[in-house]
């Protein structure tokens, strides 16, 4: 068995979708980065490539390509999970935090669970999402970013 971490993070800015853990959530502001930014799904993508031993996001879907741009990061999930079964590995389970003072994300947290689910073919039950606040502490706390981490167990 291999552990992996992951952790991302994307600054907030206007006439941006806030899309996290492959769900729009309506917001005022959404992240900025050159994929969709989503910040749950980099950092899971990061940590199932750390375990493996794999590399990272950024050399695999580099920002410097151009078909990476505006690109879903549940289609990078997907061919993430893709490059693990070309290695042999299986995800066992995933559990993952976001950090965000706002929106409040507990009543997208089942789905954001099945997309991640769905992306890599693997039981919702081995996927687990959580969202907390930083008390108006940080980057995140004064909303100027959000940020996520994840771990991941795999194994041959």
């Amino acid at each position: 068995m291999r552990i992996g971490h992951g952790y991302d993070v994307h600054a907030l800015a206007p006439d941006r979708k806030l899309i996290i853990g492959g769900v729009e959530i309506p917001h005022e502001a959404g992240l900025l980065g050159h994929s969709d930014a989503d910040v749950l799904l980099h950092a899971i993508c990061d940590a199932l490539l750390g375990a493996a031993a794999l590399g990272d996001i950024g050399k695999h879907f580099p920002d410097s390509d151009m078909k990476y741009f505006g690109i879903s990061s549940v289609k990078l999930l997907e061919k993430t999970g893709e490059l693990l079964k070309e290695k042999g590995y299986f995800v066992l389970n995933i559990d993952s935090t976001v950090l965000a003072e706002r929106p409040k994300l507990s009543p997208y947290i089942e789905t954001m669970r099945e997309n991640i689910a769905a992306a890599l073919k693997i039981e919702k039950d081995s996927v687990s999402v959580k969202a907390t606040t930083e008390e108006k502490l940080g980057f995140t706390g004064e909303e100027k970013g959000i940020a996520a981490h994840a771990v991941c167990l795999i194994t041959e």
